[in-house]
């Protein structure tokens, strides 16, 4: 082989051997990146399971005061909360020492207060878990254990803007009936063997109640925010109607209402949002983005208005209340991830 033939195979070979040891580094650096994204994958999932268990080590608070203390303007618990579990196990257990009709809005719900007087609120269990409400995403009553997985859900995004929510199983003879208020006692009825009641709301209906079986009610059991964070509400910019063909409207004077039919057919709409308090600063308007993700996830198309805390002046998160519709039709995917924590919904 001539020295000029020698050279040229030489140098292919030298490319061939660089090419090898870059593949094989990628294929090293890959592969280190997999199992960091696992570990780091590991130790989310790690932090975020739960265990229900009473004990609260390193403290003699009650749960209500720990959970009070979690509060700030830009989340409702803390990142770290090892007591978590002892406060769900809380809502779980403690003894309901009065009922009364939930606070206004369109959907069945009662105000309980728990020994040592912490207020929650519970929505009452109205489908089967495989029951799918056909029409509108709106459509249908509030899902109790939609409420549930969207807080978990807030959870595994990092949010942490949802009240805390749990399951819970109530005996409306035992539990709800010697506590309950005259009002709450009205709406009370029988359906065959079954206790049931209707409550207070715009869509309550003693034709349309919700019932136990016979004594006893599943349902969803949500934390009441502190009373010295008051919260107000807002009009949506980007809110709709329930009519079909029908575009958005409000006679609303705050909040962005000079510009709220436009969002439909106008594309400078978002322009417009950005110039109008609070979206012109601060986080508010991330705020916004971060909910339509959350929504899309959780199928809700019901969000017209939302919540932030009061005199804020758009510093404060915009709070993840009334979270149940709908969690059905391929948006399982919080109760998936919230299954994988072990968690009962």
């Amino acid at each position: 082989m001539k020295l000029k033939q020698r050279v040229v195979v030489l140098a292919l070979l030298l490319v061939i051997l660089v090419l090898t040891k870059l593949l094989l580094l990628d294929r090293l650096e890959t592969s280190a990146a997999q199992r960091q994204d696992q570990l780091s994958f590991q130790r989310m999932m790690s932090s975020l399971k739960l265990t229900m268990d009473s004990r609260l080590e390193h403290t003699l608070q009650s749960p209500w005061e720990i959970a009070s203390q979690w509060v700030v303007p830009r989340e409702v618990y803390p990142e770290d909360t090892p007591e978590m579990g002892a406060v769900l196990h809380a809502m779980v257990t403690k003894k309901i020492v009065r009922a009364d009709v939930g606070y206004k809005g369109t959907q069945l719900k009662a105000l309980l207060v728990l020994d040592g007087g912490q207020k929650v609120v519970f929505k009452p269990k109205r489908y089967s878990r495989d029951y799918i409400v056909e029409g509108e995403p709106y459509a249908g009553y509030d899902r109790h254990n939609a409420e549930v997985a969207a807080f978990h859900l807030d959870r595994i995004l990092g949010f942490r803007r949802a009240p805390l929510v749990v399951g819970r199983f109530v005996n409306l003879i035992t539990e709800i009936k010697p506590v309950a208020t005259e009002q709450l006692l009205s709406t009370f009825l029988k359906q065959g063997n079954n206790s049931c009641f209707y409550g207070k709301c715009y869509y309550c209906r003693e034709t349309e109640p919700a019932c136990a079986d016979r004594e006893t009610m599943e349902g969803s059991v949500t934390l009441w925010l502190p009373d010295v964070w008051p919260l107000q509400k807002h009009r949506h910019p980007w809110g709709r109607t329930y009519r079909e063909g029908k575009l958005a409207s409000t006679t609303d004077t705050t909040n962005c209402s000079a510009v709220s039919l436009r969002w439909e057919y106008d594309e400078s709409y978002c322009d417009a949002v950005k110039k109008t308090s609070p979206y012109d600063s601060g986080p508010r308007l991330l705020d916004i983005i971060d909910t339509a993700i959350f929504d899309y996830l959780i199928g809700n198309a019901d969000r017209h208005h939302y919540e932030s805390f009061q005199d804020d002046e758009g510093a404060s998160m915009l709070i993840l209340l009334d979270n149940a519709k709908r969690l059905e039709q391929g948006f399982c995917v919080c109760v998936c991830l919230s299954l994988s924590l072990s968690l009962s919904l």
